[in-house]
């Protein structure tokens, strides 16, 4: 489904010290004589398209569906995790010992780079010993007396999970709003808070996306409202302070159930938009934000296979668009004429560059883009037209615009992060051409970014296209085949994986592990093409790219059939599904992360949170072409009684975006089919949902165990 947040699997943190690897114990891991659960079978019989297929293990979907079997499927999921943890038993004090060394390399005490809203400088803190974190400001300069808006450290207490986000400043400054998510499964209630006197008020408006905007009269609140059962975004609210939320008026419903929609406010704070959109098409709306109670107009009326985005500058729209333009172009309009007839050509398409967005400031405008696999920022100056790039200086990086909440500043925020550099925020002055740092990851107990290598590789894919990869190791590799290597990889939605820092991920370079990740077709990385070429009925390329690259990466003695492990998550944990049926030699592990694997039936029942938002993304299967393709692929429908990779996976009870039953189903399938006798575990987080742990120390726990899986597997004891 749609998993476009994707870093929380390999958090963004990284350490560590000499140069040459330290040698660990290498023994051989012996594996606890437990029995695996066995699921019951429960015929349940498909018919469509004049195929019949029998699925044995439906019947675990009923604690999503309330069915009769919602008590053994808890009882099923509770005897796995037993299984599991009786299995990993031998590896607690390795466990505790990672997470320990990864927590360690986590400044406790910190505080984000504060920056500039009306007024205002905001950031947060975190505290020693502390899971979340204080929202705070400070009025006019960084030396004024802090506000504390919100201590979400005290708010959580008592939860298992707690997630706070949409934070949203009133136009006088005078309201906060923010949502609130306690369950996992991204459906927050919005709060208001007055600033002025610390109360909450009465307000609370349930089953959002969390988010709003305020209107320019300090009382009108917008937001998306989601639908009880398919969770989809079905209907912008315009609320009045101090009103009941139940006397909402919709102000826009979205009758197509394949788009998603929200509300935004334009940076200048002159409009108020709506956009809605899916894979192909997309519309705008926009309204006077000093008008609340007004009608949002149509931008431009939507056309099949055109997406356009809209952005107001002081005085005119931009509009970035792929309207006869594969990699996107940018367009122009005036305020009152904004239909396509109207639209002026400022950046031409180019078919070697693939214009992602804009950021809009009084005087200039910052182009994202990508060419070659890597972003790129340029920045142009709207009253001369001249343009210049940002030099990173790495052969792979990600750099992207941070927090630019002013209009009127010639100070851009952004952020640079790579395999060996920490994430870093810069402010850089668009005038002067003068980048400072601001603010570098520290990485407590000390790192040295020369102790460790990064490169950039291509991998030929079947049909003879070049697939980039990029890895990461220590000094004192040897390139003979001797290494594990871990293999990361997601390919879906047009999401590029850039190259990030990781802290815990020291815990696997400095044991010796190379880290690499495959940036296959299906992402976006090499332009609009390269999501194409990975998408509905050219999924498959997908699958046989990451396939050539863990190949290549044996051919080249990188590492070994016997040492190469695959990660992946969400539609990446459908990667991994894919691979191990299509190859299941050459891994000798797999971490499968909340893992799509039951495509078929889940693009088939449309009750399941959203489904029809997919449908061009994967296509629809009550479509007969559509039903063959996917059928072919998906992981579950494709299980045969052959030898199979040792495998980890993990998945949510709360899980919104791919439900718990799949990952479930496919394990006890696999496990009643599969020829060997490979390590095969099933973890699922009973409190948690898609993105796993809420607190900023807990996820090691679940990184802890994945690194002990792949230790065990290579004999790394300690």
């Amino acid at each position: 489904m749609n998993y476009k947040s994707i870093n929380y699997i390999l958090p963004m943190s990284m350490i560590v010290a000499s140069c040459s690897s330290p040698e660990f114990s290498q023994t051989p891991y012996e594996w606890p004589d437990e029995k695996p659960p066995i699921a019951s079978i429960k015929p349940y019989t498909r018919a469509l398209h004049g195929d019949t297929v029998v699925d044995n293990y439906y019947w675990l979907n009923d604690y999503f569906k309330k069915g009769p079997d919602t008590a053994s499927v808890i009882e099923y999921l509770n005897a796995e995790n037993a299984y599991t943890d009786a299995m990993m038993k031998n590896t607690e004090t390795l466990q505790a010992k990672l997470f320990d060394e990864m927590k360690g390399r986590i400044k406790e005490q910190d505080e984000s780079v504060p920056y500039l809203k009306n007024g205002y400088y905001y950031y947060t803190r975190t505290e020693e010993g502390k899971q979340y974190y204080k929202f705070c400001r400070k009025k006019g300069s960084l030396d004024a007396a802090e506000e504390v808006l919100l201590d979400v450290d005290a708010m959580a207490e008592g939860h298992a999970y707690y997630a706070v986000g949409g934070f949203n400043v009133s136009p006088d400054n005078k309201f906060l709003a923010y949502g609130v998510d306690t369950v996992s499964r991204r459906e927050y209630t919005i709060h208001v808070k007055n600033l002025e006197t610390g109360a909450l008020l009465t307000d609370a408006i349930s089953r959002t996306t969390g988010g709003s905007v305020w209107a320019n009269d300090n009382k009108t609140l917008f937001y998306t409202s989601k639908n009880p059962v398919t969770l989809l975004t079905e209907k912008i609210m315009r609320h009045i302070l101090g009103s009941d939320s139940k006397t909402d008026i919709v102000v826009y419903h979205e009758v197509d159930n394949t788009n998603y929609i929200g509300v935004n406010k334009a940076k200048s704070g002159k409009f108020i938009y709506i956009y809605s959109g899916g894979t192909l098409s997309s519309e705008t709306r926009y309204l006077d934000a000093n008008n609340p109670l007004g009608t949002f107009k149509v931008f431009q009326p939507r056309i099949n296979d055109v997406l356009y985005n809209v952005t107001a500058l002081e005085d005119r729209f931009l509009i970035v668009t792929n309207q006869d333009a594969k990699n996107f172009k940018l367009m122009e309009c005036p305020f009152d004429n904004t239909g396509l007839e109207h639209w002026k050509e400022v950046i031409p398409h180019r078919e070697d560059v693939l214009l992602e967005g804009v950021d809009e400031f009084k005087d200039f405008l910052v182009i994202s883009e990508r060419k070659n696999g890597l972003a790129q920022l340029a920045i142009r100056h709207l009253r001369d037209g001249k343009e210049h790039y940002l030099d990173f200086g790495e052969e792979a990086y990600a750099a992207y615009t941070s927090t630019n909440a002013e209009y009127e500043t010639s100070i851009l925020r952004y952020g640079y992060t790579s395999l060996t550099t920490p994430s870093s925020t810069y402010d850089y002055d668009m005038n002067s051409r003068e980048k400072t740092l601001m603010k570098q990851q520290e990485v407590v107990g000390g790192y040295n970014i020369t102790d460790y290598v990064t490169k950039r590789l291509y991998a030929t894919a079947k049909d003879g296209t070049k697939v980039p990869i990029s890895l990461v190791y220590k000094k004192g590799f040897k390139q003979n085949g001797s290494a594990p290597l871990l293999l990361y990889g997601y390919g879906s939605y047009g999401n590029s994986i850039d190259t990030w820092f990781s802290s815990s991920r020291l815990s696997l370079l400095d044991r010796g592990f190379v880290f690499a990740i495959a940036h296959i077709r299906g992402g976006q990385e090499m332009g609009r093409q390269w999501y194409e070429d990975g998408k509905m009925m050219n999924k498959v390329n997908t699958f046989t790219d990451f396939i050539a690259c863990g190949e290549y990466l044996v051919d080249e003695k990188y590492t070994a059939q016997q040492h190469l492990y695959a990660q992946g998550g969400s539609a990446g944990g459908l990667l991994m599904g894919a691979v191990v049926n299509m190859a299941p030699n050459l891994w000798n592990g797999i971490i499968a992360q909340v893992p799509f694997v039951d495509v078929v039936n889940t693009m088939l029942d449309e009750t399941i949170p959203l489904t029809t938002n997919e449908y061009d993304e994967w296509g629809n299967p009550n479509d007969k072409a559509a039903y063959e393709y996917l059928k072919g692929y998906s992981p579950y429908e494709n299980i045969e009684a052959k030898a199979y990779p040792n495998m980890l996976v993990t998945t949510g009870l709360h899980d919104s975006q791919v439900q718990y039953f799949e990952p479930a189903k496919w394990v006890a399938r696999l496990r009643a089919t599969k020829t060997d006798d490979k390590v095969l575990l099933l973890k699922t987080e009973m409190d948690y949902g898609h993105g796993g742990a809420s607190g900023r120390f807990d996820y090691l726990k679940e990184i802890a165990l994945e690194y002990a899986f792949l230790f065990a597997l290579e004999g790394i004891t300690d």
